[in-house]
């Protein structure tokens, strides 16, 4: 976390604590998903702000149960919302995307009720920035902040 209480944390949500660890949960025998906590300041940046980037950089909406070679209920891309608001935004979002064409197929992204968001283990924290050379980081992550520096430089901290 920052100086200034925002975060973004790795993590599980969909099912019970019992089950959020790594090994089960890819497994594929739970009801969660890998999913980040982003803890922000809305007077900073707006709901729609961050499903703009969700959508456009961090991975394909299009694909069920499934990001790149990751396959899975565990990897289906899904916004967990914390109430019935943010449900709205995204659900106005998600139908604008899909209304104007934005993608070649239909979003899958699911909406779910946020019951508890589950923190990794600790290994998973910062892992792109522990793991540099790390063959994932390199050709599937690394490309994406590029994107997103590339798309969003006026939104990132200096």
């Amino acid at each position: 976390m920052d100086a200034s209480g925002l975060s973004v944390r790795s993590g599980y949500a969909g099912d019970s604590a019992a089950t959020a660890n790594y090994r089960t949960v890819c497994g594929g025998m739970t009801n969660h998903a890998e999913a980040i906590e982003v803890r922000y300041d809305a007077s900073q940046a707006t709901l729609g702000q961050l499903l703009k980037i969700h959508f456009s950089v961090a991975h394909d909406p299009t694909q069920l149960n499934r990001q790149g070679n990751d396959t899975g209920r565990q990897y289906r891309s899904a916004i967990f919302y914390s109430d019935e608001e943010q449900r709205r935004v995204a659900e106005a979002y998600i139908r604008q995307l899909n209304e104007s064409r934005v993608f070649t197929s239909p979003i899958v992204t699911t909406l779910e009720p946020l019951e508890a968001f589950h923190v990794a283990e600790d290994y998973h924290q910062d892992y792109a920035a522990r793991n540099p050379g790390q063959p994932y980081i390199m050709f599937v992550a690394q490309p994406k902040v590029e994107k997103l520096r590339e798309h969003f430089e006026d939104r990132l901290k200096k």
